[in-house]
């Protein structure tokens, strides 16, 4: 299920969802000690990376990481990694430790072993999920085109992250999966634009999730998507 909050301006929205993340981060320091927050990359997400930055939190005991990332370079500017250390991590959040899911120069199934075992040892759950939605309907990198999409989207899937290879999109990724992200305690999708809207409007007024994989959080009966949505 979800429920779907439109603001008036890009500022408004990225002030609210900072608010509301630090919110729940600092109710998860308190309650365990810790939290944790898998955000999501493009242009999208930097005024709110921004925001959140600058909260007043205990930083050093809270782990972020990405939904997903593409297998290039640290200083690429593909590289979502960067994207994070440019924006989020800095002010207060520089204090915030990194979960890399980059990690060496192949994305071997030896790496994605070790990685799936830290990931699920070092995140999981999630306090905090933020999914961005490109304009053929993926998240993370679950895409439609993707030899990889039914395990990708598969519930029952043990493994925490998978590797990606995209027929409609450059560079090779590793993305967690369906099964694992809906374990997360909040999940959140932040969209911008009229563009964005009319996919929103598709994903919601349809049921194939393989067709359009951001439906299977929209419309999972267990989960409450919480949408954030600005011109």
């Amino acid at each position: 299920m979800h429920q779907l909050t439109e603001f008036t301006s890009r500022d408004d929205l990225d002030n609210q969802l900072a608010n509301t993340v630090s919110d729940i981060l600092a109710k998860a320091i308190k309650e365990t000690g810790k939290a944790s927050i898998a955000v999501s990359g493009g242009s999208t997400p930097k005024g709110f990376f921004s925001v959140l930055s600058q909260s007043d939190l205990d930083w050093s005991k809270v782990t972020i990481t990405l939904a997903d990332e593409r297998w290039v370079p640290i200083d690429s500017d593909a590289s979502n990694t960067r994207l994070v250390h440019e924006n989020l991590l800095q002010n207060k959040a520089e204090k915030a430790k990194f979960f890399h899911l980059k990690q060496g120069n192949e994305l071997t199934d030896e790496t994605l072993a070790d990685l799936n075992v830290a990931a699920s040892k070092t995140l999981l759950p999630l306090d905090v999920l933020i999914l961005g939605m490109g304009e053929d309907g993926h998240t993370a990198s679950l895409f439609p085109c993707s030899d990889e999409i039914t395990s990708g989207l598969d519930e029952s899937n043990d493994d925490v992250l998978l590797k990606v290879q995209p027929k409609t999109a450059p560079h090779q990724r590793i993305s967690f999966t369906f099964a694992s992200l809906i374990t997360s305690k909040n999940i959140f999708l932040h969209s911008c634009g009229e563009g964005k809207k009319t996919v929103l409007t598709q994903a919601l007024n349809g049921d194939d999730p393989f067709e359009m994989p951001i439906r299977a959080f929209l419309q999972h009966p267990s989960l409450n998507t919480q949408i954030f949505w600005a011109p």
